[in-house]
């Protein structure tokens, strides 16, 4: 009776350039799936990476350009003058 913990991630990209994380934890037995489960979260254009996973770090250094941070922030900006 061996129990194996496997995690994956799932990602997904906005139009904004939010990368959208889901990590999913299944629980394994002698080959047999016994729970799953899902945590999710968002890393903003800018955004410390440096607990994400390999991924996500990859996904955000090809995504998360100049242009798009300052496009991102520039938007956040305008959100808070209101």
């Amino acid at each position: 009776m061996a129990l194996e913990k496997v995690i994956t991630y799932s990602h997904n990209v906005t139009e904004n350039g939010h990368i959208e994380v889901k990590e999913i934890t299944r629980i394994i037995e002698d080959g047999k799936m016994l729970s799953k489960s899902y945590k999710r979260h968002v890393v903003a254009p800018g955004a410390d990476t440096s607990n994400e996973d390999e991924r996500t770090k990859e996904i955000a250094s090809v995504v998360h350009t100049k242009d798009v941070i300052a496009a991102y922030e520039a938007l956040v900006a305008s959100h808070e003058d209101k």
